[in-house]
């Protein structure tokens, strides 16, 4: 059930609510979630709840049924739109079409957390099947380097503020950051994340950008909190980078569990309690000794 873009294809839909979106910089998206035209209405408020919950009014589905196309929107499509969605999206009989249109991130979260809903739909109707050992590998590059915090008004990293831009995207941090990639980096399996990491930041003047230009730190701040690592950029640092891999939910993927809790052999409760070596626990006047700690006791206000 891959995302489709058909930003452009709506871009002047008589659908106000497609065109709309795109109109305010952000994009339309669609699955095919085939085979699962007759959902029932329980299940399809299931999933206009899950797009309500990432702010969306509501949810825009397509049925084919019977030959033919079902939906209160479809009305407002040309036949354009129409053969592009049945191209893209190689749409047939019993498919159900459900799309998202807002800023890019929120239309990616709706339709990723409702594909997850219809597949388990899908498996629990016996038409969709995975392999308990099929495991596929991908890498996710290119995320946005920034995000867009609409109640603060202001961007913020979507990963750290030290994360490095794609080259060619350097120019556009003033302009239009919406457009600006990062060089960060996650390895997928299976849709969970097993690691991630990023190129960061070594140039001075990109780092400074980031921090007074795009996130909108105060200089007199940005010399307080960041100012010895910008004098470090001056005198020379190689492009540099790393990435940080999940070894426990690796072995939990392999061990076919759900949880990693089932892998590490000391599990912390909720509380971050340890059961098996009960701690953390009271020390005694031993060990504080040994270790030169003076335990005094709170004054009594």
């Amino acid at each position: 059930m891959e995302l489709v873009d058909f930003t452009e294809e709506f871009r002047g839909s008589k659908f106000k609510i497609f065109s709309g979106a795109v109109a305010n910089q952000g994009v339309v998206k669609a699955i095919n979630t085939k085979g699962l035209a007759g959902v029932t209405q329980g299940q399809m408020d299931t999933m206009t709840e899950y797009a309500k919950g990432f702010g969306a009014k509501g949810l825009a589905f397509i049925k084919v049924e019977g030959g033919e196309w079902k939906s209160p929107i479809v009305r407002f499509f040309s036949e354009a739109e129409k053969a592009a969605l049945t191209s893209k999206l190689a749409i047939a009989e019993g498919d159900l079409i459900l799309f998202a249109a807002d800023q890019w991130l929120t239309a990616c979260e709706i339709l990723g957390k409702i594909r997850l809903y219809c597949a388990d739909v899908l498996k629990g109707q016996g038409k969709l099947t995975i392999p308990a050992d099929r495991f596929d590998f991908l890498w996710v590059i290119e995320f946005p380097l920034l995000s867009f915090d609409k109640e603060q008004n202001r961007w913020y990293s979507s990963h750290h503020p030290f994360t490095a831009p794609v080259a060619e995207d350097i120019p556009m941090l003033k302009t239009d950051p919406r457009k600006v990639r990062g060089q960060h980096y996650d390895v997928v399996v299976n849709g969970v994340e097993l690691g991630g990491g990023s190129i960061r930041i070594h140039q001075p003047d990109v780092q400074k950008t980031v921090f007074e230009d795009v996130l909108q730190i105060p200089p007199d701040e940005t010399k307080l909190r960041f100012g010895y690592l910008l004098e470090a950029f001056r005198y020379g640092a190689p492009p540099h980078g790393g990435i940080a891999l999940g070894f426990d939910r690796l072995n939990a993927i392999l061990c076919g569990t759900p949880s990693i809790r089932d892998v590490i052999a000391f599990p912390k409760t909720a509380k971050g309690v340890c059961l098996m070596t009960e701690s953390p626990s009271p020390v005694s006047a031993r060990q504080l000794r040994d270790l030169h700690i003076e335990v005094k006791a709170a004054k009594k206000e």
